[in-house]
């Protein structure tokens, strides 16, 4: 059992990791990004211990963070899975709209993956994410993404530079890549 696990946060580690690293950058001034909260509407509240008891999503979240780095805009979702591949069902089409919108408008957009069964984390450009998508952000092929799709440039260091999940250095490889394409392409 992890730390995180002991203290309750089953299922979250990965938000955990990367909400201590954002405050880390944030502190030493490299990027600002915030956890997107998802809207709820409350529906039950208990007044004598000033909690929510029962809520419902109001509507779909976009990804769970955004933010910038150096004036360059970023949003990410983070995913967690237990399989070899990720599967396609756990990235939404409401996403998939999103960081299209926000690649359009010369952002950086991605998934943050961690494979638990090995423990390795992975930054997965939207690029190759849109591969598995139609334009109305509907699966198209592939019931999974294959772990061979993972390039070992955009592996994310732990525990690295003072960072808990130093997912900035996967983000800056993107970053030369993308600034590559583009300039191949104006030849």
């Amino acid at each position: 059992m992890t730390a995180f696990q002991a203290r309750g946060l089953r299922g979250s580690t990965l938000e955990e990791l990367i909400n201590l690293s954002n405050e880390t950058y944030r502190k030493l001034g490299i990027a600002l990004v915030q956890k997107i909260p998802t809207p709820i509407k409350p529906m039950e509240f208990d007044s004598a211990s000033r909690t929510i008891t029962l809520a419902y999503f109001e509507q779909r979240s976009t990804v769970d963070y955004i933010g910038i780095l150096q004036g360059i805009g970023i949003c990410f979702d983070a995913k967690e899975t237990a399989q070899t591949n990720l599967p396609v069902a756990n990235v939404h089409p409401h996403q998939v709209d999103f960081m299209r919108e926000f690649n359009r408008q010369g952002g950086l957009a991605f998934l943050l993956v961690h494979f638990t069964k090995d423990d390795a984390y992975y930054l997965l450009p939207f690029e190759v994410l849109n591969t598995y998508f139609d334009k109305n952000g509907v699966h198209k092929h592939s019931k999974t993404i294959s772990r061979t799709v993972f390039e070992e440039r955009f592996r994310i260091p732990v525990n690295a530079g003072g960072v808990n999940l130093h997912y900035l250095k996967a983000v800056v490889e993107y970053y030369k890549v993308k600034e590559e394409e583009k300039r191949n392409e104006e030849l």
